[in-house]
């Protein structure tokens, strides 16, 4: 699956791994070692927060793309 959830892409020196925020999925969020396997998490949970979500009944949030500014 490919997403169109606006993805935050961080290093952690704490955790020495890229860690992903997925902003408009709350609590939605992965890491990895590399920045690829990273987001390549981030695909997975999104999916499963989606089919939870889903599972559960809740208001699923449609994609707004870019959220914050540089």
């Amino acid at each position: 699956m490919q997403s169109r959830y606006e993805l935050v892409i961080y290093w952690s020196d704490a955790d020495q791994r890229f860690i992903v925020e997925v902003p408009e999925l709350p609590g939605c969020m992965a890491d990895g070692v590399s920045y690829i396997e990273s987001v390549q998490n981030a695909e997975t949970v999104i999916e499963e927060w989606l089919e939870t979500a889903h599972q559960l009944g809740r208001h699923i949030p449609e994609p707004v793309g870019k959220l914050m500014y540089a």
